[in-house]
């Protein structure tokens, strides 16, 4: 399994919501250049991206910041906030992106996802953020009534290579991520499932990869000193 360290950014700074809550956020640091630097010292390989300003309002307003991480950490870089439409994931891609997650815009419109899959393959990853069960989109503003689960299985039927899926009442909550969910997506053959939303504590690490997850990702419990990233790594 892999070990996705994240950062999200708002006005070019480090920061974490928690759950998804514009209004509570708490900010980590002013160089995301910098916080990338940090983790790949500490042996990460792949990081996990989110423009939080672009999610919100659709722009690519940390594109520049979001560069520089790509050009200068070394690691691979998947990348998602206000991605809607091609031009955008070309843009990232070219800027050295590894993977660019399409959020949104796949919720709303099941047709570019399509189209990007066509003409970018496996470099396409789909966010799904859900809330009691529902997907979220908009900055996790608006819930919608589509249902996660077969959303996920759509996706794959399309020929989505991955998702990250967040459940949101567990994001930035410190209390654990649902592991129940996650054992129902691994299911899903044919679509690598990344892990996201409340992991906190080590043997959640262990659960996800005896599960058969592709991947997890790592955000508050790092930056509140809960999860160790070495030790998350040797896991």
């Amino acid at each position: 399994m892999r070990i996705f360290p994240a950062i999200d950014i708002r006005d070019s700074k480090v920061v974490r919501l928690t759950r998804g809550d514009y209004g509570q956020m708490k900010v980590y640091g002013g160089s995301p250049v910098a916080t990338a630097a940090d983790f790949a010292r500490q042996g990460a390989e792949n990081l996990h991206v989110v423009d939080l300003d672009g999610a919100k309002d659709g722009t690519t307003a940390n594109f520049g910041v979001i560069k520089d991480i790509v050009e200068n950490s070394g690691m691979f870089v998947e990348v998602g906030g206000g991605i809607r439409d091609e031009a955008r994931v070309e843009k990232y891609l070219s800027a050295g992106a590894g993977r660019v997650i399409l959020g949104t815009a796949a919720v709303r419109n099941f047709g570019f996802v399509e189209s990007c899959v066509k003409n970018f393959g496996d470099k396409i990853a789909v966010g799904v953020d859900a809330s009691c069960g529902k997907v979220a989109v908009s900055g996790w503003l608006e819930v919608t009534d589509v249902d996660s689960l077969d959303f996920c299985a759509r996706l794959r039927d399309a020929g989505v290579d991955a998702v990250i899926y967040t459940d949101i009442s567990r994001d930035g909550a410190m209390g654990g991520t649902n592991l129940d969910v996650f054992r129902r997506l691994a299911e899903i053959k044919g679509l690598k499932i990344i892990a996201s939303g409340g992991i906190t504590f080590y043997d959640e690490i262990k659960a996800l990869d005896e599960m058969g997850v592709y991947g997890a990702v790592l955000g508050k419990a790092l930056y509140e000193g809960k999860i160790n990233l070495a030790e998350a790594l040797k896991i």
